[in-house]
């Protein structure tokens, strides 16, 4: 990828952003296109493949032999009913499930009879849950569906509180191939995670800043970025700018004014 030395924030006019992400058929993004005349593409730079039901009998786990699953994404739930279908599994009407967040506890809605009191569900921790895991924490055995990177703030948790639990990697999350983008130049990356970092690397080893700015959404992904010693032009959350539109629409009125 071709980049646009360093310098002190300048506000040269943008022209074109790409963001590190699949396009979504409404988005807030549109409107900064119409508003500021500028081209935004979209391009995930990472992307899950399922573990194959021959990789996963290897583990010799078996999902049906525990009575509580704990959720941390839409991924976890989709991939967890996909090898249950494929391994010939039915998970007993008495499982309880645990989810990280309200919309991942509705999104079961497409695989279980949901009930609610065996559905249990957090703001965004697993600590959020505490009080609800506790009560099935003896004589309770929990299965955690998670990809190759695993779920470390959720495992920490378990272990700390010697719950009898298994990690279930059942999907992958790799680097999307973007060789296509070698001789292509935007004037802004927008970044939501680490993962996005590392594929930018691992395509392009050779990844120079130059003028391009960076924007960046959360603390590991600006950890990421300052890593790499590149430099951060955009960041969100801020108490000004809570999302990546926010933030890029505040940086558009100096740049493009």
């Amino acid at each position: 990828m071709v980049a646009n030395a360093k310098t002190k924030e300048s506000y040269k006019k943008i022209k074109s952003i790409l963001v590190s992400q699949p396009e979504p058929s409404r988005s807030p993004y549109f409107e900064l296109e119409e508003k500021f005349k500028v081209k935004i593409d979209w391009r995930p730079f990472i992307h899950v493949e399922e573990v194959t039901e021959k990789e996963f009998r290897k583990t010799r786990i078996r999902p049906d032999e525990f009575n509580c699953v704990i959720f941390t994404s839409l991924n976890s739930i989709e991939h967890f009913f996909r090898m249950c279908d494929e391994m010939r599994i039915k998970m007993s009407m008495e499982t309880r499930y645990f989810c990280l967040t309200e919309a991942i506890a509705n999104y079961l809605q497409k695989f279980i009879l949901y009930r609610k009191r065996k559905v249990f569900y957090g703001q965004r921790f697993i600590q959020d849950l505490s009080n609800s895991l506790m009560k099935y924490k003896d004589g309770h055995k929990f299965i955690l569906p998670c990809s190759n990177l695993g779920s470390l703030p959720v495992v920490k948790y378990l272990k700390e509180n010697n719950f009898d639990f298994q990690e279930a990697m059942m999907y992958r999350t790799v680097s999307s191939d973007l060789s296509d983008l070698s001789d292509i130049t935007y004037d802004v990356l927008v970044f939501f995670s680490p993962l996005g970092i590392a594929s930018l690397y691992e395509n392009f080893p050779d990844f120079q800043q130059n003028e391009t700015r960076i924007a960046v959404f959360g603390k590991s992904t600006e950890k990421a970025v300052l890593d790499k010693g590149l430099t951060i032009n955009i960041k969100a959350p801020t108490k000004e700018c809570p999302s990546m539109t926010m933030a890029l629409r505040d940086y558009l009125y100096k740049s493009n004014k």
